[in-house]
Order: C-alpha cells, then structure tokens, then sequence
C-alpha cells in the first residue's frame, strides 16, 4: 500500500483535529469504548494490538487508559498527525510505538487485536483490500479487526452524508451547505454498500464480519482473523 490516497493533514489542519472529529462523528467516545469492549472480550490481560491510521492518537489514549497492560503498535502516513499522537498519548508513551507509514511499516507480527478506525473510507477498492490483507496478515489466527469509516448505507448515500455533514454544525444548520458538502464527499469517497463492505473483510481472510455501529453514514464492523 502507497498510503497516496490518504489526506495529508498539514500544520493548519491539525491543531483543530482532536475537537472536529469528536463533532462530525456522533458517539465518538463511546465508539471508542465500543472498540475496546469488543477487543477486550477474548484478548489476554497483556495484550498487544495494531492500530492502523493513528494519526492524532484519540483511539490509542481511550484504550490505553481504559486497559493499563495493553500495548500498542501505531502507524499513520501523515507525520504531522502522528506528531499530533505522540503530543495525545504523552502519558502512555512507555506502552505505544509510533511508526511514520502505512500498515506495512508495522512489523510482521502476530497481534492480538488491531483497529482501523476513520480511514478506510479513503482508499479506493483495491487498495482498501490490500490493507485488510495486511492488517490480517499481521493478526494471531482468531484475533479481532474493529474497523469504522464512512459507507453507503444504500438509498440516497448523498441524503446520509448530509446528516453527517450537519450533525456537526453545532451552531446551526445549513442543509444547503450540508448537501454541498455531501455532493464533494460522495464524488471524493471510495464509498462501499454494506455488501461490498462484507465481502472485502471476507476476501482479505477474515470471517465472522458483523455490524456494531451505525451512524448516519458511519459503520462499524468487528471482524475476526481467519483460524483456519
């Protein structure tokens, strides 16, 4: 995987990163508290689990404060939103490892977990494939995938992503803005229906895909590495 499809947050961007994604995705906290659970429901009490796109380090404080013997491999392409991660996750740093590139950068290993949240939705067909199949590669047979990222819920994708869209105006909507905004997300995104979603986890070695959050257009999916 090249990562070249992945935004590239510059120096302008980034300080506002941490507050603008807590408005645009709703429950965005407890979708970190869902991941955990969901990990921590057949992980040994010293776990280790890769997070796959950890730029700004949100996902990785939640679980480190939540599982005090867990440690995490990070990686993230963008240098400045890893820089951010290592400013979030300071006071865990003895237990995180963060690592400048995409899923490949990470060492091959045999993970109990990994998490792939907020950034599969920007990666074209084949490469988002490619990713599961390298996220998979690097997981114990029987580990756990959370991943969570924008979808084609199906119907009018443009009419959902403009929910999403307005959900974080939080000084009042403008659904003429909202719809402008949905109309460049639906024409930038790599968008998959629910179908496609389950079918790729599935080609990438994983069984078990199941739903466990749905957003307007967010989905999440908890998916286990093939035992086979």
């Amino acid at each position: 995987m090249t990562g070249k499809t992945l935004p590239q947050f510059d120096s302008t961007v980034v300080p506002g990163y941490l507050a603008g994604t807590e408005r645009k995705v709703p429950g965005l906290a407890d979708l970190h508290r869902m991941t955990m659970l969901l990990l921590n429901e057949q992980l040994p009490q010293a776990a280790e689990i890769l997070v796959v796109g950890a730029g700004g380090g949100m996902e990785l404080k939640a679980m480190a404060q939540a599982q005090s013997q867990w440690k995490f491999v990070g990686v993230d392409p963008s240098a400045s939103m890893l820089d951010l991660a290592h400013r979030n996750t300071e006071s865990f740093k003895n237990r995180i490892t963060l690592i400048d590139g995409t899923v490949e950068a990470a060492p091959v290993h045999k993970y109990d977990g990994a998490t792939c949240l907020l950034t599969l939705h920007f990666l074209e067909r084949t490469e988002r494939l490619h990713t599961l199949q390298q996220i998979r590669r690097r997981l114990r047979p029987g580990a756990r995938l959370i991943a969570a990222h924008h979808s084609n819920p199906g119907g009018n994708v443009q009419s959902w992503l403009a929910r999403s869209v307005a959900f974080s105006q939080h000084d009042g909507v403008n659904w003429q803005n909202a719809l402008a905004s949905a109309d460049s997300m639906a024409s930038g995104l790599p968008l998959l229906k629910v179908s496609q979603e389950q079918a790729l986890f599935r080609q990438a070695g994983f069984v078990n895909v199941e739903l466990f959050y749905a957003a307007f257009s967010f989905r999440g999916w908890v998916a286990t590495a093939d035992p086979a």
